[in-house]
């Protein structure tokens, strides 16, 4: 017997008949729900890259029978002997000084403060100083930049300060994850998720500090933005040559109490954009692209018209004047009731009306939910009658979800790198279907992509 894999209200079990083998589900009441035949699970499993494939973590039993998932934590704990130890306990000890001494936030700043020369360095000797304390790391330089800048973004985005730093500085250790993309950048997450470091080239944080004002302007005007939460940038130089490791505190948009079952990075394009892994090696951690996606996402009428006349075109709008490109809408689905049986994750069909709206009504969840955050969404399956469709046709299959998601990867401006990329490619591939593209054409191709990927909910309007 296994339990669902969600907040524990259901349990499955398994019966063979005649007709082949069967999943019960039962609700909290003792009846059962709905049974899942052979056919959903080889349709589930077979039809796309989205929906959980055989689960490989490792399952705890209870004392009733029923089992729990044991899901192992992302990314490598920095402990003491490893690699980057030092750089870890110079960030902390950096961000604590910043943060720390810094006053109240202004909201209407100067221009001064966005000057990319607005920055300020300090030493942090062993030994301690003036105006450091003494530690046990290396002798090194700490840089912050636009400080007055950063402190009032994150008041703009509801951050305590006292938490932010117990989160970042706390006696906790940063974990290290592997880089999921072709950037290089190193990231580490805080021990409670809820916020990501990266490291940056140069060029990246010349483009931050760029497109500062205007950033600072579209947070400011739209509160549900989706574009990527910037809460600090700044840069550690240290060793004999004095080596400079610059990078930026961001939000982490996965950090839930549900577990995230399937993550997508969706461009609009179609060029190189699937997953090079077998179906078999994916998890929960593997980032899938464009054509992994299986699903339409369908979402209420007020969310769905916040999310597209609203908060998508008004982002784009700000990225495409920023002449910005290459970003992606990252997707974090969890899947409401997804059943580990016989270690195989399956997908439970869709919820009735009535347990949707009582789901939708709970005060307690309401709270908690926002564009982009804990969004209850029903995902219909899609299936491509061919290889080369960017798009799949729905099905009619659906299972209940909760969505988060948020546009990233918006640092990247149309340099002349990205136009000879494009031209090069252009001569060997479709030019629509490469994401190195100018800004305008790229945001109205990311925007087709993904008002399809996203549409409205017509059973609850």
């Amino acid at each position: 017997m296994r339990s669902v894999s969600g907040r524990g209200s259901s349990s499955s079990g398994r019966s063979t008949g005649s007709g082949g083998s069967l999943v019960h589900v039962w609700g909290s009441d003792g009846d059962v729900k709905c049974d899942l035949g052979d056919d959903w699970r080889r349709r589930s499993v077979r039809e796309g890259r989205g929906l959980p494939p055989p689960s490989t973590v490792p399952v705890q039993h209870l004392a009733n029978g029923a089992a729990l998932r044991v899901s192992k934590r992302q990314g490598v704990t920095i402990a003491k002997g490893h690699k980057n130890y030092e750089l870890m306990l110079n960030l902390q000890l950096g961000i604590r000084h910043a943060v720390g001494r810094q006053g109240q936030a202004i909201l209407d700043l100067k221009s001064s403060a966005f000057n990319p020369k607005e920055k300020v360095w300090t030493k942090f000797p062993p030994e301690g100083s003036k105006y450091t304390p003494p530690h046990n790391s290396c002798d090194f330089k700490w840089k912050d930049y636009c400080p007055k800048v950063f402190r009032t973004l994150r008041k703009l985005f509801k951050v305590d300060p006292a938490d932010y730093m117990l989160s970042l500085c706390g006696d906790d250790a940063l974990r290290e994850l592997s880089s999921p993309g072709k950037s290089g950048s190193f990231f580490y997450l805080t021990n409670d998720d809820r916020y990501m470091i990266k490291t940056m080239k140069k060029a990246e944080v010349k483009m931050l500090l760029k497109m500062l004002q205007a950033y600072y302007n579209h947070v400011r005007a739209f509160e549900d933005t989706l574009v990527t939460k910037f809460f600090g940038l700044h840069c550690v130089k240290s060793g004999v040559q004095q080596k400079k490791v610059r990078f930026v505190i961001m939000g982490n948009l996965f950090c839930s109490d549900h577990t995230i079952h399937r993550r997508f990075d969706l461009k609009g394009s179609s060029l190189g954009r699937i997953t090079d892994k077998p179906p078999a090696e994916i998890d929960e951690y593997t980032t899938l692209k464009d054509l992994d996606l299986n699903f339409i996402f369908r979402l209420q009428k007020q969310w769905y018209q916040e999310f597209q006349s609203r908060q998508v075109d008004k982002d784009c709008e700000f990225l495409e004047q920023e002449k910005i490109m290459d970003y992606s809408l990252l997707v974090g689905v969890h899947f409401r009731g997804a059943i580990d049986v016989d270690g195989e994750k399956l997908a439970t069909p869709r919820l009735s009306r009535w347990d949707r709206n009582h789901f939708r009504s709970d005060p307690n969840r309401w709270s908690k939910i926002k564009l982009g955050a804990n969004m209850l969404s029903r995902a219909e399956l899609t299936k491509r009658k061919n290889d080369g469709d960017v798009f799949g046709e729905p099905t009619g299959e659906y299972c209940d979800v909760i969505l988060y998601f948020g546009i990233i990867d918006i640092l990247q401006d149309y340099d002349i790198g990205k136009r000879i990329e494009h031209a090069y490619k252009s001569f060997q591939y479709d030019s629509t279907s490469i994401s190195a593209v100018d800004p305008k054409q790229y945001s109205r191709r990311f925007k087709d992509f993904i008002y399809k990927a996203f549409q409205e909910d017509k059973v609850d309007s």
